[in-house]
């Protein structure tokens, strides 16, 4: 069978990211059909060398494996004149450019949007940081965790007088990949309307900001700060029972339900004829409280059964497990599952898009440092030769040398 060649075949892409954010996006580039040539030192790129979780792989840690499917790997040392040559060779002949170093550090290495965009001029450029190219917090770290807490986004959840919670994802770096995915792709339209390439710059402050496009709202145009209730609300702008309960044997999340159904399953007669706007905002804290009683009376099917029979938004909280297993997820296709050369069977989460002519599809697993060096340099017309000396000067990393150095 043939392997589709995706939307975006025919583009190349150039990945000097590291961490999360970067490779995130241009392996959903990668997905679509660009070629996405990681390039990253010699010594292979920091994510490889930084577990999530500890999992270490066989020869390719998790962490990195994860993000840098559909890539092939050049590991060059741009400290050295010879290696920004070869980089520049490759920006003549490719799309998009994609980087999240430090502020500074892209114009000291020579690969600023100004120098590429004089090799060539219809470059898409895309340049991640912390909290914008300029500016007063320009040289903070652009950590996910910092970003969350000066976001707003902890405060909009949770108990008052407790410490606020942050996501059980990496959420700003999901949203400032998915930002920067879309930049590429509104870019990549735009050059194929008038030839003109551009600079797109994403900083993950705006990018965590303007997610939270309806809250902020609330707060900078209807004027209700933020005000944590005393039980353990999941959103200050919603009214209550909204959140996760205990039931007798697990925990489910119900979101404003009737305070006349409520009555009704909770054999409660004081909560009928409450208004439902009203009454759960003024009694918010003891509504939430009596729920929670209520629920714990009952299994989370027994409720979830209930709730569905009168039209009650109710959900299980599901573990990793139970997610992996769930019958919509194995009918989506959510999953993927493939071969990689070192690391055997791999199953992991698919692709969050549908294309009928154009599918994505797992081409390649997350290479090894400087796989495909040779095969990249030979296709911008480095002999073998030239490539053998590079190599041996240390300009160029290839998979043996690098395994050797193991």
């Amino acid at each position: 069978m043939t392997t589709p060649s995706g939307v975006l075949s025919g583009y190349r892409v150039l990945d000097c990211s590291i961490a999360m954010a970067g490779p995130f996006a241009a392996q959903r580039l990668g997905d679509l059909g660009a070629d996405v040539v990681k390039v990253e030192p010699t010594a292979g790129e920091w994510q490889r060398h930084t577990p999530a979780g500890g999992v270490t792989g066989n020869q390719v840690n998790v962490s990195f494996l994860s993000l840098n499917r559909n890539k092939r790997s050049l590991a060059l040392n741009l400290k050295n004149a010879e290696g920004r040559e070869l980089l520049y060779r490759l920006v003549a002949e490719s799309d998009v450019f994609l980087q999240n170093y430090r502020p500074g550090v892209a114009q000291r290495l020579g690969v600023d949007y100004e120098s590429l965009r004089a090799i060539n001029p219809s470059i898409v450029y895309v340049s991640i940081s912390g909290y914008g190219e300029d500016g007063p917090y320009r040289d903070r770290p652009g950590q996910d965790l910092l970003l969350q807490a000066m976001s707003g986004a902890m405060l909009s959840t949770g108990a008052a007088g407790q410490p606020p919670q942050a996501a059980g994802q990496y959420l700003a770096d999901a949203v400032t990949a998915s930002t920067a995915f879309e930049g590429v792709l509104a870019a990549l339209l735009h050059r194929e309307r008038t030839g003109e390439g551009q600079l797109v710059t994403v900083n993950m402050l705006d990018a965590i900001t303007t997610l939270q496009m309806q809250e902020l709202s609330v707060y900078t145009v209807g004027g209700v700060p933020q005000q944590r209730s005393a039980q353990p609300h999941a959103h200050v702008y919603i009214r209550s029972p909204y959140g996760s309960f205990r039931t007798q044997d697990g925990y489910i999340v119900l979101a404003f339900p009737s305070l006349d159904v409520l009555a009704d399953l909770f054999d409660d007669d004081s909560l009928r004829g409450l208004d439902d706007e009203q009454a759960a905002w003024s009694m918010r804290d003891e509504l939430f409280a009596r729920t929670a009683r209520a629920l714990e009376q009952r299994t989370s099917a027994e409720w979830l059964a209930l709730f569905s029979e009168r039209g009650v938004w109710a959900g299980p909280v599901y573990s990793y497990e139970d997610l992996v297993n769930d019958p919509q997820i194995a009918h989506n296709g959510t999953f993927v599952e493939y071969e990689h050369p070192t690391e055997g069977l791999v199953k992991t989460p698919g692709f969050p898009y549908r294309f009928s002519q154009t599918p994505p599809a797992v081409r390649r697993g997350a290479p090894q440092t400087g796989e495909h060096s040779r095969e990249i340099l030979a296709g911008i017309g480095v002999s073998s030769a030239e490539v053998d000396r590079l190599v041996a000067e240390g300009v160029v990393a290839q998979l043996d040398a690098a395994l050797e150095a193991q």
